[in-house]
């Protein structure tokens, strides 16, 4: 399987390389230029994702990028509806969007859900070390009232 960031680079590039290829008519432009903001920027989130300095940013880049995948999807369908390409021609494209946007989210989903296994731990460790303090609290209170019986 290749690199993630290779892939969303190669996305990019084949996104580059369609828009270059589009019809100079005014709505291939604008749908073209919208593709190109988002279909080259879903790389630029995932490179951004990886430096994350908390699972919460790593999720939130990763999220970006989804969405501009699937704004990508939407611009994809406008050029094949509009006739401006077939969607034969675009479908290997939309594929490649889908099939990213499947690993983005799998990632997504397995950092969530780590996240939640250790959320849940740290909880069950501050159950059992609050159980303890209560216990140790228990004793020692058993222990004033010992003395204070004795004295």
């Amino acid at each position: 399987m290749k690199d993630l960031r290779i892939r969303t680079k190669e996305f990019a590039l084949r996104i580059i390389r369609l828009y270059s290829s589009l019809p100079k008519s005014t709505e291939a432009q604008v749908i073209g230029k919208q593709l190109l903001r988002s279909g080259t920027s879903v790389g630029a989130h995932y490179r951004e994702g990886i430096r994350a300095r908390s699972n919460a940013e790593f999720i939130s880049k990763l999220e970006g990028g989804m969405q501009e995948l699937e704004e990508s999807s939407y611009w994809l369908e406008l050029l094949a509806e509009a006739h401006i390409f077939t969607p034969e021609k675009l479908l290997p494209l939309m594929t490649e969007a889908d099939e990213l946007m499947a690993i983005l989210t799998t990632c997504v989903k397995k950092v969530k859900a780590r996240q939640k296994a250790e959320s849940g731990k740290i909880k069950a460790e501050q159950k059992v070390e609050g159980g303890r303090l209560k216990d140790e609290q228990k004793v020692e209170s058993g222990r004033l009232k010992d003395e204070k019986s004795a004295q």
